[in-house]
């Protein structure tokens, strides 16, 4: 389980993207924008291969405000994806 304690702070965030890897899901948390306004885009996919070795087709996104709940929200939504999509051996 992916925990807001394993992700770096909105600072962080704001200069450089985060990525991680959990049991067979890779993913990147990065500074993006929506609607004009600064957001965090989270982004899922399959293992072994790196953000950009992976096709599109295979990458899954959402969308959080750029903020610390944002990034709670986004831990969450990580969570949510990996029992979806990774937990029961679907890759």
């Amino acid at each position: 389980m992916i925990t807001r304690q394993s992700v770096m702070p909105v600072n962080f965030l704001k200069k450089e993207n985060f990525t991680g890897s959990e049991r067979g899901m890779r993913y990147r948390m990065e500074k993006g924008e929506a609607d004009g306004e600064e957001a965090l885009v989270v982004t899922v996919w399959p293992e072994p291969y790196g953000f950009d070795a992976t096709p599109e087709e295979q990458k899954t996104r959402a969308q959080f405000a750029f903020s610390e709940e944002g990034i709670e929200a986004g831990v969450q939504w990580l969570n949510e994806m990996w029992a979806l999509k990774f937990g029961s051996g679907e890759k």
